[in-house]
């Protein structure tokens, strides 16, 4: 159904470009055409653009006609900008484009006219302003159905104001269309009208729907991610009504995948791949953004998380798409978060095949310091080595035969290029694959990641863990989570390797299951035995059996955030999690550039939530900017 119900997005509901969004838009009924709610069957259709909204960016796409004015309309897209502002300010990403703003948000330093918050802030305003004339022109009609697409409509304006006070905080509250300037709200007052909503339209909503739309279970989820954050937002312990909800999610139809369809060892990489909509992943997304990648164009969304993480000696190919992006990494903070098993160097060499030659590595980062006998290297084909070995902080060189007249260093070492008799090369401790290329005089010093948590999906050839400077790709793992490649390793339907089928979970039963797990925890009520028993699901999932299970003694408030993270991260959650821990802007935990400093600062509290734009400000005078900004 996704295609069709994006389809429909486009040809039933027509709205023109928006250009003045900063007050939270006004006479949207401007924008529909006289017979869009002629009947149930085309209210359906506009129903579809609710949804279509938060997936694409214009009337056309992937670019032309954008309905958001002012910012290039493959940035403005709403997934794209959760990412933005929810990862790239993380230990989760760095990013290393420098479009005005964008360094900015990992580093901290963000103001008030920051292209990325602001068209978050007018994607989110758009939504609303959609779901409100929407649910104005539908309430004319009679028919039973039209009373569940309007409950939709409400549930999708719930999210976007769940969007909104998260990440703003205090926004104009508007649920009519009007031509007067809105009223700023407080943060308390707009908690209060979500969940509201969200009671309210529980059993008016499908108790199942199709997929692609949001049904009961969608708002008691909702409702559980609400009150899990109520402590930070309001002030007020909810984590009792949080277990509550989180337990109707958990008793719900909804199934965790453990459907192993490509037969790799886990059930999870199947989450992110292009037939997520029918691999079974499908049974655990309880709100998901559609993507294809022929009927709904975008620069945003998973065509943007797939081509973004590629580059270097990454093979475009492997991930159904015709080429890279060149800029999303990860820090060594999220990498560190799955248990890196030991390495045999010994049983790796084995593998390598070739013989062992003349050709080794010498320095005091090696196993047998300056001193030799140099560590030989196996020569897998005609001037070709390779070896692992365990090396330690230190330098390294290439020589031949123990013979200080024939050695290899690195004039430049930041270049991978050879010199005779170049210099030293430095190393840090780990495991490395180290290649020797004597053709072209070059090498390569790969640190090798091993985990028994296949959540963990990085490439690292060519990457090291640590960054020392964001900009060049090099620098911090790769992530490798999102693909357009379906179960059986086919590529996504556009041909051309541009745009990517796979469907993006903004709501999934496995957040539910941590939410339950550190409501409880703090207090909630519930049922421990329960939570151990779900967390142990979403590990046996990870790990392939039970290696990795746990008990109850091993469940605490940082497990679970850690356990958050590898299941989570790149999904849009982790912000609003460290700042839940107090963790986002304190010293109580830093990470690479974090507040612009390489080994991470803390940032003032103001920036745990993000300004009011300038331009909204600027032309609404009932408005005030968050302090701080």
């Amino acid at each position: 159904m996704k295609k069709i119900i994006l389809m429909f997005a486009i040809a039933s509901f027509m709205v023109s470009c928006h250009d003045d969004l900063d007050q939270f838009p006004t006479d949207p009924d401007s924008f529909t055409e006289q017979d869009v709610f002629a009947n149930a069957t085309e209210a359906k259709g506009a129903l579809a653009k609710l949804y279509a909204s938060l997936a694409l960016t214009g009337q056309q796409g992937p670019a032309g006609q954008p309905d958001i004015a002012d910012i290039d309309e493959g940035f403005s897209q709403y997934s794209r900008m959760l990412f933005n502002l929810n990862e790239l300010t993380t230990d989760h990403a760095v990013v290393g484009w420098g479009d005005p703003g964008l360094p900015d948000l990992h580093g901290m330093y963000w103001s008030s006219s920051n292209d990325f918050s602001e068209a978050m802030y007018n994607r989110l305003a758009q939504e609303v302003s959609f779901c409100n004339s929407f649910i104005s022109n539908a309430s004319n009609l009679s028919d039973d159905v039209v009373q569940a697409y309007i409950a939709e409509a409400r549930f999708l304006r719930a999210f976007a104001y769940y969007n909104l006070v998260d990440l703003y905080a205090n926004v104009p509250l508007t649920t009519i269309i009007s031509t007067d300037l809105p009223l700023q709200s407080s943060r308390s007052e707009i908690f209060t009208f979500i969940e509201t909503e969200l009671l309210e339209i529980q059993d008016l909503l499908l108790a199942s729907n199709e997929y692609g739309r949001v049904d009961q279970v969608a708002a008691w989820a909702l409702l559980s991610k609400l009150y899990l954050n109520a402590e930070v937002w309001i002030g007020e312990n909810k984590y009792t009504d949080c277990v509550t909800f989180s337990n109707n999610v958990i008793n719900s139809s909804y199934a965790i995948n453990m459907t192993d369809a490509n037969g790799n060892g886990t059930a999870y990489d199947e989450l992110f791949l292009a037939d997520n909509d029918s691999n079974g992943a499908q049974n655990e997304f309880i709100f998901a953004l559609n993507f294809d990648g022929l009927q709904s164009q975008t620069y945003g969304g998973t065509t943007f998380l797939v081509h973004a993480s590629i580059g270097g000696t990454m093979n475009p190919t492997e991930f159904g798409v015709n080429g890279g992006w060149g800029g999303l990494r990860t820090t060594s903070k999220l990498v560190e978060k799955f248990e890196v098993l030991d390495i045999d160097v010994t049983t790796l060499n084995s593998s390598l095949g070739g013989t062992q030659s003349d050709w080794g590595i010498v320095g005091d980062g090696t196993p047998n310091g300056w001193g030799g006998p140099d560590t030989e290297m196996f020569e897998t084909a005609t001037n070709q080595y390779s070896l692992y070995a365990e090396l330690t902080d230190g330098f390294l060189k290439f020589r031949f035969n123990e013979d200080w007249g024939n050695n290899y260093g690195d004039d430049d070492p930041q270049d991978g290029t050879l010199e005779a008799g170049g210099g030293n090369i430095p190393v840090t401790a780990g495991t490395y694959l180290i290649t020797l290329d004597l053709d072209a005089l070059t090498y390569e010093l790969t640190e090798v990641f091993a985990t028994s948590d296949q959540r963990g999906m990085f490439h690292s050839d060519g990457q090291s863990l640590e960054i020392e400077n964001i900009p060049p790709f090099n620098n911090g793992y790769a992530v490798t989570k999102f693909k357009n490649v379906d179960s059986n390793g086919n590529q996504g339907s556009d041909s051309g390797g541009d745009f990517v089928d796979s469907d993006l979970p903004l709501i999934r039963l496995a957040e539910i299951y941590l939410n339950y797990a550190e409501a409880l925890l703090r207090g909630g009520g519930g049922d421990m035995n329960l939570a151990v028993t779900k967390i142990n699901e979403l590990r046996t999932r990870a790990y392939g059996g039970t290696s990795g299970n746990i008990n109850s003694g091993d469940l605490t408030l940082d497990f679970i955030l850690d356990e958050r993270s590898r299941e989570l991260y790149w999904e849009g959650q982790r912000r609003t999690d460290l700042i839940r821990y107090n963790y986002f802007t304190t010293s109580d935990y830093l990470w690479p550039f974090k507040a612009n400093q390489p080994g991470g600062t803390s940032s003032s509290a103001f920036r745990n939530i993000f300004p009011i734009p300038t331009t909204s400000i600027s032309t609404n005078p009932n408005l005030q900017q968050n302090q701080g900004y």
